[in-house]
This record gives C-alpha cells, structure tokens and sequence, in this order.
C-alpha cells in the first residue's frame, strides 16, 4: 500500500501493481476503516488512563512490528 494522497491509498500486490478487484478494494478499505477506529478508540482509552500518548505509539508501532506474514515460507510468498 502506498498513500496517493492525505486518507486515500493505493494498494499494490507483490509485484507493486496496483489491486484492481472492485470487491478487494472494497475489502481493503474496510478493513482500513475499522482499523483505525479501533487504534483510534485504543489511543484515546490509553491517554485518559494516563498513559502517555508516545508510550502508546511505541506499543502500537510494536505491535505493527511483531506481525507475521501468514504466507512467508510458501512458494511466492513475500518475506514480513
């Protein structure tokens, strides 16, 4: 995924092409959405706990980091 412009995003397959399927597309934006109302909610659910806000950004970009590419080891699997 590459940012096109402030909130629209340009998803592109291993190949850097970009996802042309309409029902992907759609897929991946709403998975785009709830993900950021999600860390948004947990940001905010952190801070009013008293959490600093770049404690919680190091736990989110943690999180981000720890993630697994379910396909790393197949044949035309991307490595994370």
């Amino acid at each position: 995924m590459t940012q096109v412009r402030e909130g629209a995003f340009l998803w592109v397959d291993h190949e850097g092409n970009p996802v042309s399927c309409v029902e992907k597309v759609q897929i991946l934006r709403e998975n785009d959405a709830e993900l950021r109302q999600a860390l948004q909610d947990a940001f905010e659910d952190g801070i009013l706990m008293g959490v600093a806000p770049q404690a919680m950004l190091q736990t989110f970009q943690a999180m981000l980091s720890d993630l697994k590419n379910p396909l790393q080891g197949r044949s035309g699997g991307e490595p994370s």
